[in-house]
């Protein structure tokens, strides 16, 4: 089973760190991530793999919004299923 991690507010140090410590302790892999800079604005999409996570996807879906609200990030996460879904035409 795979996520799309999508991460979007204003730049600051230590982003990327933070939200690949919350992946880390849930045993979340990154398979995939491309961020970019927009004038003051950091967005970033990820690709994850849950295979092995060793909590629910809603308790990993808590954990990173609470670190977004901590660094002041968006973040959004949704099975890798519905997010193809909600894009195909």
């Amino acid at each position: 089973m795979k996520a799309v991690i999508t991460v979007i507010g204003k730049d600051k140090i230590g982003i990327i760190a933070e939200i690949a410590l919350v992946l880390a302790k849930s045993r979340a892999n990154i398979l995939d991530i491309s961020q970019t800079i927009l004038q003051d604005y950091f967005t970033m999409i990820m690709i994850v793999d849950l295979e092995k996570i060793n909590i629910s996807f809603m308790e990993l879906t808590d954990d990173l919004n609470r670190a977004g609200e901590r660094i002041g990030m968006s973040i959004k996460v949704q099975h890798e299923e519905i997010f193809n879904g909600m894009h195909k035409i």
